[in-house]
C-alpha cells in the first residue's frame, strides 16, 4: 500500500519531490523519483512495504528501462499471474513482488494486463518507448487517482492535496457543482472532485495519455451490473458456494510479510470475516479491532466482544466521543482531501489509529451491505411504490409537513429520522430516490442553500444515469446504484483515508472477483426476501457465527452527530462563494433549538470548511518551504 504521484510536461524535479513528500503517511518505509527529462516525465512514489519488502522498491523498471511503473495498492492473484508470465518467457527479479508482476504483465500483454489483475490497485506506467501513460484503477476504486489534464499537460496523485501542489492545479477554483453534490449526495460521485479541472479515474476504467500530442483518452474495462443469469443448482448449492468463495476470498487477503488483523463492528459482514480469518491464523496471532460509543444506541461492543470471544482473538476496542470529536474532527477533515460527508469518518480514523498499533494490514466488511442489500432503502422500495400510487402527489408536501411535527429523537436510525427521509425522496420519480433518501439535503433545500443555479437532473446526474441503464426491479437497480455509487464513492474512500492518514492498509474480502461474480448473478429475491436484508448471506454465515450476531437487527456504523453538532454548537469560519450563509446559520439555530434535524447539512458544512482550511495551511506551508 502506498502513495504515488507524478506528472508529464511542466514541472521540475522540486515539484515532484514535494508531491512525494506530501504522500509520507500513505508510505513511511521509502520513497523514490524516476525522471525522464527528454519528455518531461515524473513519477513519485511513497511506500508502505506489506509484501515483498525487500523487493518492491519503486518507482519499478524493466530491465531495459524502457517501461516503468508506481503502484498503490495489492494484487491478490500476483502467484498465479507471475506462473503464467514465467510460461511466455517473462524473467523476474524479485521473489514475490506484486509490482514487479505488473510491469512484466505490462510488456507481454500491454492495457489488457489490467483486465487480468485480481486486486485492489491504481498505478502508472510510463511506456517511454511509446511515449505513452497509463493510469489505471481498480474495479470498484478502492484505491484513489486523481487528475488534471490540461493542454500538453498531465499530472496526477493519490490525493488531493498532493495533487494541489503541481503548478497546473495550485490554482484551481472550487467547482460550484460539486459543492452542491455533496450536499445532494454527502460525497462527491462518478468524476467529481472539489475542484474545476480536476477529475478521477473511474473505478473500472484507466486513461492513456499521449506525451508528445497531449491527447488523453479513458476506457472502461469493467463495471458492476446485475445479470439475468442464475447459478446453477438451487438455493442450497448457493449458499455452500456463496460460503466457499467467501472463505477464498479471505483466503487471499490474508496474504502479508506484516502483521494482520480484521475490524470488527459485531455485523454480519465483518463477523463472517473475522471467523473465517481464525480458520487460516492461530487465534493468538489474530488481532480483531472495534469502536465503541457512549451513546447505547450506536453501540456495538458487546456483539464486537461475543464474535471475538467466540473465535478467541487478541481484541481491542477504542472509545469515540464527544472530547474526540471536539479535539480530533477537524484535523481528519483537514487532511482528507475530498469532500466526503459521512461522518463515520471520524470513528474510522480513531479505529484505525488504534489498529495501527499492532498490524500494517487490516480485514474489513466493506462491500457486504452493497452487494447483498443490507441497506434501509431495501425495506422501503415496495412501499415506495405503494404510496406514490395511492397519495396524489398534491398532498404530499402536506405529509411532508405532518411528519416535521414527529418528536425529533437522537438514537441510531430513530423512527423519525427515517420516515422524514422516506417521505422527502417520495416526492420524486423512483429514479431519484436513492440520492435523496441519503442526502443530508433535499432539492429545494439546496436551491435555497446556494445562490448557483440548481438543476435537478445535473445535480443527481450519476444516479439517474445508472438507474435508467438498469434493467430489472427496483432491488436490482438499487443494488445498483449502493454498489457502483455509493461503495466506490462514499465506504471505500472512508476506509482508504482512514487508514492511510495512519499507514494502515484496509482489505475488502467481499470485493474479491469470483465472489462478486457469482453474487451480481443471484437473483434478487435470495438478497432481499419478505423484509430481511442479506437472507441468502445469513444462511451461508450461520454455522460460523453466535445466533445472536447473525439474528440481531441490522445497525448502522454511525455516530451520534445529531446531538454533537448541538454540543459543538459551531459556526462556519470560512465564508464560501455561491453558498448563502444566511441560511446555513438558520439551519444551524433550528438544529440546536431541536426544531428541525440538520444534522446532514451541518456537517458537510463543516467538512466543506475544514477542507478548504486544510488546502490552504497546504499549499501555504509548501510554498514556503520551496522558497529560497
Amino acid at each position: 500500500m502506498c502513495g504515488i504521484a507524478g506528472f508529464a510536461g511542466v514541472g521540475t524535479r522540486d515539484d515532484i519531490v514535494r508531491m512525494t513528500g506530501a504522500l509520507a503517511h500513505r508510505g513511511p518505509d521509502g520513497d523514490g523519483v524516476n525522471v525522464d527529462g527528454a519528455r518531461r516525465v515524473f513519477l513519485g512514489h511513497r511506500r508502505l512495504a506489506i509484501i515483498d519488502v525487500a523487493g518492491g522498491v519503486q518507482p519499478m523498471a524493466n530491465d531495459t528501462g524502457s517501461t516503468t511503473v508506481v503502484f498503490n495498492g495489492e494484487i491478490y492473484n500476483h502467484h498465479s499471474l507471475r506462473r503464467e508470465l514465467v510460461a511466455l518467457g517473462q524473467k523476474f527479479r524479485s521473489d514475490h513482488s506484486d509490482t514487479e508482476v505488473i510491469i512484466r504483465g505490462y510488456d507481454q500483454w500491454g492495457k489488457a494486463v489490467v483486465e487480468r489483475l485480481e486486486g485492489m490497485f491504481a498505478f502508472v506506467i510510463y511506456d517511454a518507448a511509446r511515449g505513452k501513460l497509463l493510469l489505471a484503477r481498480d474495479r470498484f476504486g478502492e484505491k484513489p487517482l486523481f487528475y488534471v489534464h490540461r493542454g500538453l499537460d498531465l499530472a496526477f496523485a493519490s490525493e488531493v492535496p498532493c495533487l494541489r501542489l503541481h503548478p497546473i492545479a495550485r490554482d484551481l477554483p472550487l467547482d460550484p457543482l460539486s459543492l452542491q453534490k455533496l450536499f445532494a449526495y454527502s460525497f462527491l460521485p462518478g468524476e467529481s472532485t472539489p475542484y474545476s479541472g480536476m477529475r478521477k479515474v473511474l473505478p473500472g476504467s484507466y486513461l492513456l495519455f499521449d506525451t508528445a500530442t497531449g491527447r488523453a483518452r479513458t476506457e472502461q474495462y469493467w463495471r458492476f451490473r446485475i445479470v439475468d443469469d442464475p447459478p446453477a443448482g438451487g438455493i442450497n448449492d448457493w449458499v455452500e458456494e456463496l460460503r466457499e468463495l467467501l472463505r477464498l476470498a479471505v483466503v487471499s487477503r490474508l496474504e502479508s510479510d506484516v502483521p494482520i488483523g480484521v475490524f470488527l463492528s459485531g455485523g454480519i459482514d465483518s463477523s463472517a470475516i473475522a471467523a473465517l480469518a481464525s480458520e487460516s491464523v492461530k487465534p493468538s496471532k489474530l488481532s480483531t479491532f472495534t469502536i465503541g460509543f457512549s451513546e447505547p444506541s450506536f453501540d456495538e461492543r458487546a456483539h464486537a466482544e461475543t464474535v471475538a470471544t467466540s473465535i478467541g482473538s487478541k481484541h481491542d476496542v477504542q472509545i469515540c466521543d464527544l472530547d474526540f470529536m471536539r479535539d480530533s474532527a477537524g484535523s481528519i477533515l483537514s487532511r482528507t482531501g475530498d469532500l466526503l460527508g459521512d461522518p463515520s469518518l471520524i470513528p474510522t480514523t480513531l479505529l484505525s489509529a488504534g489498529a495501527a498499533r499492532h498490524v500494517k494490514v487490516a480485514l474489513s466488511g466493506d462491500g457486504g451491505d452493497e452487494l447483498f442489500a443490507g441497506y434501509d432503502p431495501f425495506k422501503a422500495l415496495a412501499r415506495a411504490r405503494l404510496y406514490q400510487k395511492a397519495v396524489p402527489r398534491l398532498i404530499h408536501s402536506a405529509i411532508r409537513n405532518l411528519a416535521a411535527f414527529m418528536p425529533m429523537v437522537d438514537s441510531n436510525m430513530s423512527l423519525d429520522f427515517k420516515v422524514r427521509r422516506t417521505l422527502r425522496g417520495l416526492s420524486f420519480e423512483p429514479r431519484y430516490w436513492n440520492p435523496i433518501w441519503l442526502a443530508p439535503l433535499g432539492p429545494d433545500e439546496i436551491a435555497a442553500g446556494f445562490e448557483v443555479k440548481f438543476d435537478t437532473e445535473e445535480i443527481y446526474s450519476e444516479a439517474t444515469t445508472l438507474w435508467d441503464s438498469s434493467g430489472g426491479n427496483d432491488v436490482d437497480r438499487t443494488l445498483e446504484f449502493f454498489t457502483c455509487i455509493y461503495l466506490p464513492d462514499n465506504i471505500l474512500v472512508k476506509s482508504d483515508r482512514a487508514g492511510m492518514m495512519n499507514s494502515l492498509e484496509i482489505r475488502a474480502p467481499f470485493l474479491n472477483l469470483d465472489l462478486v461474480e457469482f453474487v451480481r448473478r443471484l437473483p434478487a429475491n435470495v438478497k432481499y426476501r419478505n423484509g430481511t436484508t442479506k437472507w441468502i448471506l445469513k444462511k451461508a454465515v450461520r454455522s460460523l457465527l453466535p445466533p445472536s450476531i447473525v439474528d440481531r437487527p441490522k445497525k448502522g456504523f454511525g455516530i451520534p452527530v445529531a446531538q454533537w453538532m448541538r454540543d459543538m454548537d459551531e459556526q462556519p469560519s470560512i465564508s464560501i462563494e455561491g453558498i448563502r450563509e444566511a441560511t446555513f446559520d438558520a439551519w444551524g439555530a433550528a438544529h440546536r433549538a431541536r426544531r428541525e434535524d440538520q444534522r446532514g447539512a451541518l456537517w458537510c458544512r463543516k467538512v466543506l470548511d475544514h477542507h478548504i482550511a486544510g488546502e490552504n495551511a497546504n499549499l501555504t506551508r509548501q510554498t514556503a518551504s520551496a522558497a529560497p
